[in-house]
């Protein structure tokens, strides 16, 4: 499964254009997308209001959403913070962390427009899709 990230489904959302964009746009219906709980709760805080926020979780709902937290995920994203850190690579967002601890132990690939997630393609596997 591909996970998108919050940076996409922001842009996506708001009908802002970008190979990012364009790359959901073609491959829905044709892939199996999907979205974390911690993802969408950082889609809905940004919303404006209680109207466009139902209207945006209803829209999401067509998408697979994915429960990721617990305490095992917890250990394992709190050990990548550090394998990184010891490589002198700071990830400025816990969030992330946990999305990309998630994809790596889940080998789901990640689409996102964050660089927190470089490190964790380059250094800990994670898989990233480049259109």
């Amino acid at each position: 499964m591909v996970i998108v990230d919050t940076t996409v489904w922001i842009d996506y959302l708001n009908g802002i254009e970008s190979l990012l964009t364009e790359w959901l746009d073609v491959e829905i219906g044709r892939q199996r997308l999907g979205l974390t709980d911690l993802i969408l709760c950082e889609i809905l805080q940004g919303v404006r209001d209680e109207h466009h926020a139902e209207t945006t979780r209803r829209e999401l709902a067509n998408f697979e959403m994915i429960e990721m937290g617990g305490i095992n995920l917890a250990i394992a994203s709190a050990k990548n913070y550090r394998a990184l850190r010891a490589q002198g690579i700071t990830v400025r967002k816990t969030i992330d962390c946990l999305i990309a601890t998630f994809c790596i132990a889940n080998n789901h690939v990640l689409l996102h427009n964050d660089r927190d997630f470089d490190a964790f393609e380059n250094h800990l596997g994670l898989r990233v899709v480049h259109p």
